[in-house]
């Protein structure tokens, strides 16, 4: 009933751009929050950017200017527009959907499997 499938990540030089989308299908649920987060090794998980409906995007300082994140008009992928990347972005990049039940206001979170980016010369 839940799932998100990610789905852009690679090898991409220093200097770089890729983009990452993420599809959620969950039945009976509204979106409210879509986010990417992002973790490397021996590191905490961080937010990268989120978006949420009827709101502006946020993002962490170390990519504002290089990464966009956007949904389609569907409002069920989301995508994370990255460029001019650095070694420093090389991460697995998370999925995060935070969702509500119709007729109900608590958000659910949900994540994603993941998607490896690894940035190198």
């Amino acid at each position: 009933q839940v799932q998100l499938v990610e789905n852009g990540g690679g090898l991409v030089q220093i200097g770089g751009s890729l983009t990452l989308s993420c599809t959620a299908s969950l039945s009976g649920f509204t979106i409210r929050r879509m986010a990417w987060y992002r973790q490397a090794p021996g590191k905490q998980r961080e937010l990268v950017a989120d978006i949420r409906y009827n709101g502006g995007p946020n993002y962490v300082d170390s990519v504002r200017g290089r990464f966009t994140i956007s949904r389609d008009n569907t409002g069920k992928t989301l995508y994370l527009h990255m460029s001019s990347l650095k070694p420093e972005d090389t991460a697995d990049y998370i999925c995060s959907v935070a969702a509500s039940r119709f007729g109900r206001t608590y958000e659910h979170d949900f994540w994603g499997q993941g998607t490896q980016v690894t940035v190198s010369s």
